[in-house]
């Protein structure tokens, strides 16, 4: 069997390694010569992902990459990986779906089968992208070609994570549409759950991220309220986990980051408008979460003010960039935020993080673009007058980090397993 999985990042570069290493010829297909280029050399340009790993199936013939879409026409199936972000105006935005689409429909042969894996709101995948499948094809979805929607649930930097033991969702537009992709999934996902829809399993996705979005925004709210009582939320959690039923343990930051949490349930929020339904509870997460920079730049403050110091002025550094610890991924990052903020209070600000050495180019922070982490070392740090831990990588030595600097404003709990004088850490 041959597949195509279009889109060759954190979501499409896993899923194809794992269906080249259980026996299925797996072509893919990215709009970014240089994925390709790599891919076909065996190299990895992931962080979490070994180029041994792709270049092992590479070898074995099982996998290879292009940017020729008409390849298409040599496929049984399409998965479809492309991102889903929102506009300037948080509205969704399909484009990137709808755009591979278009490349995918007048190549797409009788009897094929076409999945959408990125996340998305209910009636996308038997709404617009069926749309311009049929009219690019000139063929009917559920008659002539096969359409279903199986959400994808990437872990990066989850070492216990693996797409073969995560259960895979699928949802068809028809029955024989769910048939044929169950058939798929099962040749290289232990646990493939069907359900009865599209919609269905398009929902489920929304319902998961929301889920971690309204809890986060619960202890985000929480540890300000704590804080003020002088009460350390990271204590409180620990001895709420200690209840073996009923609780379930989510942590505080400085934002949410990634691609999925901060961006996801507004993909509901907007489409349920449409049947005139409010989503308080979402709405609400989302602007507690993303207040939560503005939380941590005034704890720096207060650290700064107890050493008789103003932001203007000071050099303060942010320990971290990626949205999550030990992942090469900034997409949607709080850090973006609060170097922006600190910036704007005439702060100099600069970063630290090894797995992303520099900056690239990006439509939302652009304006960071070729900025370097600086180099790790005592005469750098201890010239920093604040140091702000936002990411908590597991590389970072934080016992150096204590030694060669005096004020450390901690978003996630990092140096409480060091014995540091009073005044030295602020939690935020």
């Amino acid at each position: 069997m041959k597949i195509a999985i279009v889109g060759l990042g954190y979501v499409g570069l896993p899923l194809s390694l794992q269906f080249a290493r259980s026996g299925v010829e797996v072509l893919g297909l990215d709009i970014d010569s240089a994925k390709v280029e790599a891919i076909n050399a065996g190299r990895s340009y992931i962080k979490h992902i070994d180029g041994a790993a792709i270049a092992e199936v590479v070898q074995a013939t099982t996998f290879s990459a292009s940017t020729d879409f008409s390849r298409i026409a040599e496929v049984e199936a399409v998965l479809i990986c492309v991102p889903t972000p929102l506009s300037r105006h948080r509205e969704p935005d399909l484009s990137f779906v709808l755009d591979t689409g278009r490349a995918v429909a007048p190549h797409l042969r009788r009897g094929t089968l076409v999945v959408l894996e990125s996340t998305t709101y209910p009636g996308t995948t038997d709404g617009e992208l069926r749309a311009v499948l049929e009219e690019g094809s000139q063929m009917t979805a559920g008659d002539d070609f096969h359409l279903a929607f199986s959400p994808e649930r990437e872990d990066p930097g989850n070492a216990g994570s693996h797409v073969a033991v995560v259960p895979k969702l699928v949802g068809g537009l028809t029955p024989a549409c769910l048939k044929k992709a169950v058939a798929l999934y099962q040749r290289a996902v232990k646990n493939v759950v069907p359900v009865s829809s599209c919609r269905v399993a398009e929902a489920a996705k929304l319902l998961e991220n929301i889920f971690r979005s309204v809890n986060i925004a619960l202890v985000n709210e929480l540890k300000r309220v704590y804080a003020a009582m002088d009460i350390d939320i990271w204590e409180v959690i620990a001895a709420a986990k200690t209840k073996p039923f009923g609780y379930m343990a989510f942590y505080p930051g400085p934002g949410l980051g990634g691609h999925c949490i901060p961006i996801d349930p507004f993909y509901l929020t907007w489409k349920a408008r449409e049947f005139d339904q409010n989503t308080r509870f979402i709405e609400l997460a989302g602007e507690i979460n993303t207040a939560m920079p503005d939380y941590v730049v005034s704890r720096i403050a207060e650290a700064l003010n107890a050493q008789r110091k103003p932001v203007n002025g000071s050099r303060v550094l942010i320990v971290g960039l990626a949205y999550k610890p030990d992942v090469d991924d900034e997409r949607e990052s709080p850090s973006y935020h609060l170097l922006e903020r600190l910036k704007q209070l005439g702060a100099a600000v600069a970063y630290y993080d090894p797995y992303i050495p520099v900056i690239g180019m990006t439509r939302e922070h652009g304006g960071w673009a070729g900025t370097e982490s600086i180099p790790w070392n005592k005469e750098t740090l201890s010239a920093f007058d604040a140091v702000v831990i936002a990411t908590a990588h597991s590389s970072v030595n934080y016992q150096q980090l204590a030694d060669w600097t005096d004020c450390i404003v901690d978003t996630r709990n990092a140096m409480a397993a060091l014995s540091l004088p009073n005044g030295k850490v602020w939690k935020a």
